[in-house]
């Protein structure tokens, strides 16, 4: 079982119902989902984009990615509707919480001159997303093995009703934000 997991049930319920009064323990919010993105506008004109970020995303989250695809076309772009233009993963239970523990035990303090991740990123109902400039931040990707330096989206989706409540969750869990 993940180490995060037993600090959830653990030390997390009890404090956040102890903060925020809850009367029962299953009113304590829990995160749902973890979404890891890539967008890749340079898959319009380089396929092999797409199977490098592919590659690297099922290194990083342990699960094989699904290809996201372009809703509608845009001319400026030379964008149709169809075209693939991303890659997603969506991790939930064990490996949502093992991916959770790695990126804020190991890939976010390599990270250079890190001083925390941004407090105001939530979205009005306790989601929070965080934006990575490199995916070489992660151990399981071999530096010499990538074709280029790509950014993701890391999206985690909680039960909070309220920013305070999802930031009082993720800071318990041990999410490194800058200092107030």
């Amino acid at each position: 079982m993940p180490r995060l997991k037993d600090l959830y049930r653990d030390t997390v319920v009890p404090e956040m119902v102890k903060r925020f009064s809850y009367h029962n323990v299953m009113q304590a919010p829990r995160i749902q989902k973890v979404v890891v993105n890539i967008g890749l506008g340079e898959a319009l004109t380089n396929p092999k984009a797409l199977d490098a970020a592919v590659r690297d995303l099922t290194l990083i989250a342990g699960q094989k990615p699904i290809i996201t695809k372009a809703r509608k076309s845009i001319a400026n772009y030379k964008l149709r509707a169809g075209n693939p233009i991303g890659a997603k993963v969506t991790l939930r239970g064990e490996r949502m919480y093992s991916f959770l523990d790695r990126l804020m035990n190991v890939a976010l303090p390599r990270q250079r001159d890190f001083r925390g991740v941004p407090r105001d990123a939530f979205d009005g109902r306790g989601n929070y997303t965080l934006g990575l400039k490199e995916q070489v931040l992660f151990l399981e990707v071999d530096f010499d093995t990538i074709d280029k330096v790509r950014g993701l989206e890391v999206c985690v989706v909680t039960s909070a009703r309220s920013d305070e409540e999802g930031r009082a969750l993720l800071e318990l869990l041990g999410m490194p934000f800058v200092a107030a």
